[in-house]
């Protein structure tokens, strides 16, 4: 795996051992970051849940973000993601920690990008769902920012979260990814 473009495109990443963790493929990094580019500047800060390896809020700071916050549960997943932010030079913040408990509790701020690609095996337990509730209630996506929900293509999320709604959805063999933005709500 290496981060596709940017400052440091090219660079090879480290990725976790195991299972546990499915990094995002360059192929599908690529289209999520052209769809990105095509509609906005890189913003000044990037959240990345669900981060495994880092690869794509480290793309993010690689192609311009200033810096990113990686959360993640697994202890390895948060090494490595240091590791790598290391090694490529990019501004990096970890936090290991279950995700949804986090936003809950600690999360703050806005932020431009957010990355939301929990396992897939989560959708048994709605655990896309509660964070994506819990982003739009806490209110962490910039009003002119993006959120981009990974997800197996079966098992989309809701097209609405509060004012958090679905903007395109795009299918990548069995992975689709989800593009919400803040809209006004009526009532």
């Amino acid at each position: 795996m290496r981060i596709i473009g940017g400052r440091v495109g090219g660079r090879t990443l480290k990725t976790p051992k195991g299972s546990n963790t499915r990094p995002t493929s360059d192929k599908v990094r690529g289209a999520i970051f052209n769809i990105l580019a095509a509609r906005s500047d890189p913003p000044a800060r990037v959240l990345d849940l669900y981060a495994g390896s880092g690869a794509l809020g480290l793309e993010a700071v690689s192609r311009g973000a200033e810096t990113a916050l990686f959360i993640d549960v697994d202890g390895d997943a948060c090494d490595l993601i240091r590791a790598n932010a290391d090694a490529l030079g990019l501004a990096a913040e970890v936090k290991c920690s279950p995700v949804v408990r986090w936003i809950n509790k600690e999360a703050g701020g806005t932020y431009g990008w957010i990355f939301l690609d929990p396992p897939y095996s989560s959708h048994e337990t709605g655990e896309m769902g509660k964070a994506l509730e819990l982003i739009a209630k806490k209110g962490l996506l910039d009003p002119e920012g993006f959120l981009v929900a990974e997800h197996e293509w079966r098992n989309a999320p809701e097209d609405r979260y509060g004012p958090l709604a679905l903007l395109d959805r795009r299918r990548y063999g069995q992975t689709a990814v989800s593009l919400y933005r803040l809209e006004e709500t009526n009532g």
